[in-house]
């Protein structure tokens, strides 16, 4: 369950700073649609976290668009 009250689904849930992103936002990396639906305890500022079903710790840095914004 997301902080939203959506259940997080890989592929779509992505956890983000509302400050930042506002929930709702349809977010564009590389190429996949994501809502952002979340908020971890370490998402705070420009971090963004993929939901995945199973985790593997791994940092990339890439281009984030946003394509609507609630």
């Amino acid at each position: 369950m997301t902080s939203t009250g959506a259940i997080a689904e890989e592929g779509k849930t992505i956890a983000v700073d509302p400050s930042i992103i506002p929930y709702g936002s349809i977010i564009l990396i590389n190429g996949n649609e994501y809502v952002a639906q979340d908020c971890g305890g370490a998402i705070k500022g420009r971090k963004i976290d993929v939901f995945v079903e199973s985790p593997k710790m791994e940092k990339q840095v890439t281009e984030v668009y946003l394509k609507r914004r609630n």
